[in-house]
């Protein structure tokens, strides 16, 4: 299982993906920019979680973990909307970000551990 403070580093390195992909895979515009501002969203939302890695402590871990959750399935849904505008690259690349998030998700503790 992840716990909560390395949940938090995995967090500030997706960020860092995020906002590395559009150059590394050389992303469409459209892809490049939803994922320019989603690596914002997600910043903002690790920055705000009560975790050990959080700056701004408001956000109930567990709450991150069921935003992630949505999220998870929300941008398999996007996945295909820039399939649809932009073609296979940013599908796949959605569709493959999508499958990471849910598999942290999975993977998470975001409760704490009890006897």
């Amino acid at each position: 299982m992840i716990n909560s403070k390395l949940h938090g580093i995995i967090d500030y390195l997706v960020v860092i993906f995020l906002w590395a992909s559009p150059t590394l895979f050389g992303l469409p515009e459209t892809a490049a920019l939803f994922t320019y501002i989603l690596g914002g969203i997600h910043l903002a939302l690790t920055i705000f979680t009560a975790n050990e890695t959080g700056l701004i402590k408001v956000i109930p871990f567990s709450l991150h973990g069921w935003i992630e959750f949505v999220v998870s399935l929300a941008l398999v849904g996007v996945a295909f909307y820039l399939n649809s505008i932009e073609g296979e690259l940013a599908r796949n690349f959605y569709l493959g970000f999508a499958a990471a998030v849910f598999v942290t998700w999975l993977l998470t503790r975001y409760s704490p551990k009890t006897a």
